[in-house]
């Protein structure tokens, strides 16, 4: 088997158990409400930390005075 191939394979492989998870989550309640609960607190984090760093970078590009 060439690298393309075995390249296609684990991403076959990879697909199937991502949708297989998916449908487990989906289809149980509790994982249902665990899944949504993470998804807040992950967003509720990284993004306001994502806006804060893009602002930072914008600002030093524009070459205001430096952040202290």
């Amino acid at each position: 088997m060439d690298g393309a191939r075995a390249r296609t394979a684990a991403n076959i492989i990879l697909l199937t158990a991502g949708a297989a998870a998916a449908y487990v989550v989906i289809t149980t309640p509790s994982l249902r409400r665990l899944a949504g609960v993470s998804v807040r607190w992950w967003l509720g984090a990284s993004v306001p930390l994502y806006l804060l760093l893009e602002t930072r970078r914008a600002w030093v590009e524009s070459r205001g005075p430096a952040l202290r």
